[in-house]
């Protein structure tokens, strides 16, 4: 079968089988759901449960009051049991009387009052101090993804990202909430009630000991095989999440195309996928829980039975025996319900490793401390460059025209492929400079590198003269302004959506800017003018006023340098007319580097470049490149098209 007669679900079984198209290896990509990659035990659990601890060791305090509450209740359990010794003997013998009895009785309630007093307050505590630890934990994980590159976002599934904040969070804040109780709870009254027992008879005790350690190792078996299972649950949970998360999003696209069967038969495999694993960790977790109750039957029936054959020979007191068999259920009964959270244990563990893998992930690199700075100066933007900077000391409060070099650039976003080869270009403050090409060129490849998404290889990008990685990347960003094909509105007014651009401007810069790229009229039209909601990424607006918006929002960063990204490739031609009387104002002061498909909209740059496979291959303006007769030439008479 050919590959591209091969179905969805075929190919995402190759996928997942680690294969490619046609059989060959698998590559990396963008929107990789990771969906074929081998799962494995965790590297390290007891390194993830001291990150996990960490998070609620900063409310040391609250857990002290926490564990003294464990223990308070552990004690008023344990004391309240042991009464039951005289009472019980006393009632045999017939030595107590209705008011020993009443007596006993009322101090057992207020012991017990006590010890549910405790429990409330142990469950109040632990619940405030796993979600403040939950609040501490989404909010590292959203700064750390706030730092991380663009490479980063390019080459993983937005959808599985965004199950690190929602199922594996979760999953660690089920531990968090209840598991974390039940073992420090449990190990007290394992420790507590062993001595009781110890105290009560020695030989009932090491019969319960015994049992122990039989119970212990049951669960580790169990525990191994569940602890593999889990993690594969939880990958194959993101998986499916990125998955719905590509096909909700692009919903438009699966009904143009009538893939709405495909998009139902990939789904029902990863479904099935998931559901498999899902059984697998479920039965394994499911499991301890009768075989460590059954365990703990078979101890408590052997105590039962030997501590009657003491009573009879050994002359053990009934009272005694009572209490003993209640501890002796008392003992096994923390194991029973840790194993009980082994599910839940390994769920969480699982989900925090997969949150700490992206936390974990190398950020951009900081800022040297010697770096150049861009700020506003009476009005102007001027370089500020430290005294220890002695290499572009001569450039401290020069004002920032924006004047862009491009110096033999190589590079290739993975080492086996080169996109851009020995590219050089310039910019004068003010010029519009265009760029056009067959996808794949390496238009786009150029603005991700002057923006520093990504750092040169080899070569070097000036802007006025300074090398890029030699200037702060917020500072750098910030005097870039960018109108991309693919526009994107948050959630807030029309006017919120503009001031993104820049958070303190005015509103009446925020208009100004909305006149200059042609958008206030149409703002005016809607209902509540600049103060109308925009919600689903500006679903009640058309691609056009969308794209007006986000001229708005590069206008008013007042950025010497403009990068227009294809801006008007998804308009009709009326609507790109409207759009390109924004823009010209945009450009009127700025430098410009435009790329676009559409060779009308470049006719004006001072200067077009064709790029093909990485490299430019002609330059100049647009009667240079036509007296050339070249690639442009042949583009703009329409004798080829771009691919």
């Amino acid at each position: 079968m050919k590959p591209e007669e091969r179905t969805g679900m075929e190919r995402m079984k190759e996928e997942r089988a680690g294969a490619g198209p046609g059989g060959g290896p698998r590559m990396p990509g963008p929107g990789r759901r990771g969906a074929g990659m081998p799962v494995s035990k965790p590297q390290n659990a007891g390194k993830t449960i001291g990150r996990l601890l960490s998070y609620i060791g900063e409310d040391k305090w609250k857990m002290g009051i926490f564990i003294f509450c464990i223990v308070l209740y552990t004690v008023a359990n344990l004391t309240g049991s042991y009464l039951l010794r005289p009472v019980i003997n006393n009632l045999i013998s017939g030595e107590g009387s209705r008011t020993t009895l009443f007596h006993s009785l009322l101090l057992m309630g207020c012991i017990y009052a006590v010890g549910i007093i405790a429990q409330y307050l142990q469950s109040r505590i632990i619940i405030a101090v796993s979600q403040n630890a939950l609040r501490k934990l989404r909010d590292d994980l959203f700064c750390r993804l706030g730092k991380l590159p663009v490479r980063f976002y390019d080459t993983n599934n937005h959808g599985d990202i965004m199950s690190r904040f929602t199922n594996d969070v979760d999953a660690v804040g089920e531990m968090l909430n209840n598991t974390i109780n039940q073992l420090i709870s449990g190990a007290i009254n394992i420790v507590g009630t062993f001595a009781l027992m110890l105290y009560t008879n020695i030989w009932l005790t090491i019969i319960t000991v015994v049992m122990a350690p039989l119970m212990i190792r049951a669960g580790r078996a169990v525990a191994g095989r569940s602890r593999k299972y889990y993690k594969q649950q939880q990958a194959a949970l993101g998986t499916l999440n990125g998955y719905i998360e590509e096909t909700v999003t692009g919903q438009k696209v699966v009904k143009v195309f009538c893939h709405e069967e495909i998009a139902e038969e990939e789904f029902s495999y990863l479904n099935d996928d998931l559901c498999k694993k899902q059984i697998s960790a479920q039965f394994f977790g499911g499991i301890m829980g009768p075989v460590m109750g059954n365990l703990s039957q078979v101890s408590y029936s052997m105590t039962a039975c030997i501590g009657g054959i003491l009573c009879v020979l050994k002359g053990f007191d009934l009272g005694g025996l009572t209490i003993f068999v209640n501890y002796s259920r008392q003992f096994s009964r923390p194991i029973n319900e840790i194993s009980m959270q082994v599910n839940t244990i390994f769920s969480a563990l699982a989900g925090a490793e997969r949150v700490f893998d992206v936390m974990d992930k190398a950020p951009e690199e900081p800022d040297a401390a010697e770096a150049v700075s861009i700020v506003e100066k009476d009005g102007r933007l001027v370089f500020q460059v430290p005294a220890a900077n002695r290499a572009y000391a001569d450039h401290d409060g020069a004002e920032a025209k924006g004047a862009v070099t491009v110096e033999h650039i190589t590079f290739g976003y993975v080492p086996e492929k080169t996109i851009l080869k020995d590219v050089s270009l310039y910019a004068k403050p003010g010029q519009k400079i265009a760029f056009v090409g067959s996808t794949g060129a390496g238009k786009t490849t150029i603005t991700n590198l002057i923006n520093r998404f990504y750092d040169v290889e080899d070569g070097r990008i000036l802007i006025d003269g300074i090398d890029i990685r030699e200037i702060r990347r917020d500072d750098l960003r910030k005097n870039i302004a960018m109108v991309l094909q693919d526009t994107h509105l948050f959630t807030g007014t029309v006017r919120e959506n503009i001031r993104y651009g820049r958070l303190d401007a005015t509103d009446a810069e925020v208009e100004e800017a909305a006149r200059m790229a042609s958008a206030h009229s149409f703002i005016m039209r809607l209902e509540h003018g600049y103060n109308t909601m925009l919600e689903g990424d500006g679903a009640n607006l058309s691609q056009g006023q969308r794209q007006l918006l986000n001229i708005a929002r590069a206008a008013i960063s007042k950025a010497p340098v403009l990068i227009l990204d294809e801006a008007t490739s998804s308009v009709d031609t009326r609507t790109e007319k409207h759009i390109e009387h924004g823009m010209d104002r945009l450009m009127a002061s700025r430098t410009t580097l435009v790329i676009a498909h559409r060779l009308s909209t470049v006719r004006n740059a001072n200067a077009i470049m064709v790029l093909e496979n990485g490299e430019i291959i002609e330059r100049g303006d647009h009667d240079d490149l036509l007296a050339l007769k070249g690639r442009y030439y042949n583009l703009y008479t329409g004798a080829s098209e771009l691919d």
